[in-house]
């Protein structure tokens, strides 16, 4: 079938973009119709130079595109075939969004094993997609090599924590071992570069429930390391913060993306990840019991008011005290398109404010992590 813009608009002979094109970013389309790349070209081209291409054909772009946007069914075996001959160049650039039509927790599991730094569902949205590539904090113009490309620690957590979620939605077996070293990765990316590099990166190229995820862990890692934990400890601080939101993945997507308020119902529902992660962790191999209880209990508060199952202060260990700090900040200082991001130090007076409910030494303790560290 003939593709309608595999001519790399605007592409010289040699896959190059021509000079007068060249002062806008490249952006990279990729999709397996003709429809859906005509579409999604047509969206991308109002902010960016384009350069379409159906995946079934050979890629004939030399040059390193900014971002690259993919559009397929996921659930084809050809496809994935196709996007994982491009890996090399999708390695390369600074964003890669999957566009999933048919969205579910394998689904964004698929896209990020292949490779996705953000996987937008549903239909194509123009102020979703355009927000999704015009990066906060760093100029449109900008290029890869300015910027950086993600660390291998950022790209191997990310791809544990698609890989839990595909276990718990499949029933599969838990790559325990993957999570630990994943883990282990971040603890010696803060240790060398510090918390505000990891923060910076993590936002930059991950959203959702993933970049939670990793923040969470990040910050409880640097906590861990302000307070002078042992390297068991660490090790347990941040295996729990890896597992500790896997429940989600029982949790429809649309649901833990709403970008409004959560009903009754769908906030009750959201409040059963504890239980289920606790659940689904407690028939694996090789997770101690330490780990258990910090997946089930992150949100409980030491005043009883928190869930699943309203413990009081002396039935809250240290480790799920230190990850409920971290969970409360990473939350409020995440990246979401519906929400500000708040300042570090917006989000330390908030936690300061949850007087009774947070251990108050702790969070003066955490006051470092916040804000210098």
């Amino acid at each position: 079938m003939q593709n309608a813009r595999n001519i790399q608009r605007p592409v010289n002979g040699d896959g190059g973009i021509p000079a007068n094109e060249a002062a806008r970013p490249l952006v990279q389309v990729l999709a397996d119709t003709s429809d859906k790349l005509s579409g999604v070209c047509a969206i991308v081209e109002e902010q960016f130079t384009v350069a379409g291409e159906r995946l079934d054909v050979d890629s004939k772009l030399s040059q390193v595109p900014w971002a690259i946007v993919i559009r397929a069914e996921l659930r084809d075996v050809d496809n994935i075939a196709a996007i994982k001959k491009r890996a090399g160049k999708l390695a390369q650039a600074r964003k890669r969004i999957f566009l999933l039509e048919h969205t579910s927790h394998v689904g964004v599991s698929q896209a990020y094993a292949l490779g996705a730094t953000l996987v937008l569902p549903g239909t194509v949205n123009r102020i979703k997609l355009l927000a999704a590539l015009a990066e906060p904090g760093v100029p449109a113009s900008a290029s890869a090599t300015e910027t950086g490309q993600p660390d291998n620690a950022v790209e191997s957590a990310a791809t544990a924590i698609a890989s839990m979620f595909t276990s718990v939605t499949l029933g599969q077996p838990l790559d325990v071992d993957g999570t630990r070293e994943a883990g282990r990765q971040i603890a010696d990316r803060i240790t060398q570069h510090g918390l505000s590099e990891w923060l910076t990166t993590v936002r930059r190229h991950h959203e959702g429930t993933y970049q939670h995820c990793l923040l969470v862990t990040g910050v409880a890692i640097d906590f861990g390391l302000s307070l002078g934990v042992g390297r068991a400890d660490l090790e347990r601080l941040y295996t729990a913060a890896m597992f500790h939101d896997i429940g989600k993945a029982k949790i429809p997507l649309a649901i833990l993306d709403k970008p409004g308020r959560l009903d009754p119902e769908e906030r009750a529902l959201i409040e059963t990840h504890p239980a289920a992660g606790y659940d689904f962790l407690k028939g694996q191999e090789r997770i101690s019991q330490e780990i258990l209880d910090a997946v089930r209990h992150h949100h409980e508060y030491l005043d009883g008011s928190g869930y699943p199952d309203a413990l009081c202060a002396e039935s809250i260990g240290d480790i799920v005290r230190i990850l409920t700090i971290s969970d409360i900040f990473a939350a409020l200082i995440e990246y979401r398109h519906y929400k500000p991001t708040l300042p570090r130090a917006q989000a330390y007076d908030i936690l300061c404010g949850m007087s009774g409910k947070l251990e108050k030494a702790l969070v003066a303790s955490f006051k470092q992590v916040a804000l210098t560290r």
